[in-house]
């Protein structure tokens, strides 16, 4: 239970000592015995179900009313996402063990044999909002590639992680493996997060995971090493080519299949040449669930769109509510999508193979589609059996962050009696 009386920056420091004992525990486990952690966290998810179903109720009960929709909705848990949460964890226990891979072999005149092995990256500290899934998403990609983590939860989720760690601690002991492998912070103290932040001693790498105003504590903040991104200002871009029947359907997908993930798409680009036909089956296919807000052109082809403002372009909305913007043609769309655009994901709706290959080659983002929903950008549905977040840096890991990219690697030297002249 959260305890309102710990000192943040003692609790904060034993939390680290015992996570870094543990890392030195799990850098060395066996394939077997993480992967018997995970599938034992799994039943234990499934077990108490009920009981996380009940605690994340108390959760949303604390913010009703304060809170808006699409908030309570990536807050609340349900059977169907508790499976999913325990049917993660058993895909991750079915991926090949990151730690101990051979990334490199090679030969110096002298004899000497290097190899780069990949490595654990060691503590990893967690730091997000509202999702309470993202404790155990977060917990079992840890754990398979060989990092302890630290959790902070947002306080509005303190109830269901703290059930969430349980049953990851249970997993981890019934493997044998160091409890303390998987830790919440259980203060609701935001001196808390600083402590965290500055832990240099501790910690190797602090993730955010929610809002713009989070992301951007920890980017300002942080003596930690941090990997981030801001927020998911997505795009879809339907080219003159698109089958249009097909780039709306796609569209009402990536927008509206869940509003408040950071892979909605929250700005629609059309080509001038078929704004005239695509417009009014996206005012259509929106109708009654979407509000669209768009330039004067498209204002003009379509009553149903209402005028944007120019702070529309820059917003991720996490709503429905989605932005409409004309450009002349392809040129003009990849310039429009590369200042606006967030660099999370972004689309193109084409069914000329040169224009999507141009547009994916140019824009700069840390994902790009083409004919597809931006909604897949996700490590589940890249095949990572979860994410810890989606990066959109540039140094060490970009996009989603499974499980080899919560690995790092170090040189393995053999030699023979060698000696440098």
């Amino acid at each position: 239970m959260t305890d309102q009386t710990l000192d943040p920056q003692i609790h904060v420091h034993e939390l680290g000592k015992r996570a870094r004992e543990a890392a030195r525990g799990l850098a060395t486990a066996g394939t077997d015995a993480k992967n018997t952690a995970l599938l034992e966290a799994a039943k234990a998810l499934r077990a108490r179900s009920a009981e996380l179903i009940e605690a994340n109720d108390a959760d949303v009960a604390s913010v009703a009313g304060s809170k808006p929709e699409s908030f309570i909705d990536r807050l609340r848990l349900t059977d169907d996402r508790i499976e999913g949460m325990a049917s993660a964890l058993e895909d991750i226990a079915a991926l090949p063990d990151p730690v101990g891979r051979v990334l490199a072999t090679f030969e110096r005149p002298n004899g000497l044999n290097i190899e780069r092995v990949a490595v654990p990256i060691g503590v990893i500290g967690m730091i997000y909002e509202s999702r309470p899934n993202v404790g155990a998403d977060a917990s079992a990609l840890c754990l398979k590639s060989g990092n302890a983590v630290i959790l902070r939860g947002g306080s509005e989720s303190r109830h269901s992680t703290r059930v969430i760690v349980e049953c990851m601690q249970a997993g981890l002991a019934a493997a044998g493996l160091p409890r303390n492998a998987v830790q919440t912070i259980q203060t609701p103290d935001r001196a808390a997060v600083a402590a965290l932040l500055e832990a240099v001693e501790h910690v190797d790498l602090v993730i955010p995971r929610g809002g713009r105003g989070l992301v951007e504590l920890v980017r300002d903040k942080a003596k930690v090493p941090t990997l981030l991104h801001l927020d998911g200002n997505c795009h879809s871009y339907v080219h003159e080519s698109a089958d249009i029947d097909k780039a709306v359907a796609i569209i009402r997908n990536a927008k509206l299949r869940r509003t408040g993930v950071c892979g909605a798409t929250e700005s629609v680009v059309i080509d001038r040449s078929i704004a005239n036909s695509v417009v009014p089956k996206l005012a259509d296919i929106m109708a009654g669930d979407c509000e669209l807000r768009g330039d004067a052109e498209a204002a003009a082809i379509d009553a149903r769109i209402v005028p944007a403002s120019e702070e529309d372009w820059n917003t991720e909305y996490l709503d429905p509510i989605a932005s409409v913007k004309i450009v002349a043609g392809l040129d003009e769309a990849i310039a429009w999508v590369d200042e606006h655009s967030s660099h999370h994901t972004d689309a193109i709706m084409a069914e000329d193979d040169a224009a999507a290959r141009r547009f994916m080659t140019s824009i700069d983002s840390a994902i790009v589609m083409h004919n597809a929903s931006t909604q897949f950008a996700d490590g589940g549905e890249f095949g990572m059996g979860a994410e810890i977040g989606i990066a959109t840096g540039k140094m060490h890991a970009r996009g989603p962050v499974g499980l080899e990219q919560l690995c790092s690697f170090k040189y393995m030297v053999h030699g023979t009696g060698q000696i440098r002249p």
